[in-house]
């Protein structure tokens, strides 16, 4: 077993509307939900997100990149990496990662609707389920590499 390096981190799923934000323990055993932010007004979510950031003091965030089934980038990944890029700038020097998300909202689907929650419900919570799913992903690619996931968002000013 790789070690994994010790601390909090932060995962976020991004969306149109909302903001997916999970957490782990500083062991990294497990990802939990925190919040889902409105993401509509974009400086407002910069703004939570600054302050999970104060609150948790991860060793890093990792951001959720959306990639097509075959490995490619659209305009939502596009938008991603800017967003990224903007949140790096903020709560630097805490660095940011991409990590790929493919199939993450889909399994935080199913395995919220394995546990009865409605559709309806589950819109407010299925970013947060998103997000544990990056997170988590994010801790096993680590575990398994001995690596910090994904890569790296270079703070450009």
């Amino acid at each position: 077993m790789t070690l994994l390096r010790r601390g909090r981190r932060l995962a976020i799923d991004v969306g149109d509307a909302r903001i997916g934000v999970a957490s782990c323990d500083p062991d990294g055993i497990l990802a939990t939900p925190v919040e889902t932010v409105p993401g509509r007004d974009v400086p407002a979510a910069h703004r939570r997100l600054r302050q999970l950031v104060e609150e948790y003091e991860p060793i890093e965030v990792v951001v959720g990149l959306p990639r097509s089934l075959n490995g490619g980038e659209g305009p939502a990944a596009a938008k991603v990496r800017r967003f990224a890029q903007e949140l790096a700038k903020g709560i630097a020097p805490i660095p940011v990662r991409l990590v790929d998300e493919r199939m993450t909202t889909v399994t935080a689907s199913q395995g919220l609707r394995a546990s009865g929650v409605k559709s309806k419900k589950g819109r407010s919570v299925i970013d947060q389920a998103a997000a544990v799913v990056i997170l988590q992903n994010a801790l096993e690619s680590e575990r398994a590499s001995g690596k910090a996931p994904g890569e790296g968002v270079e703070v450009v000013i």
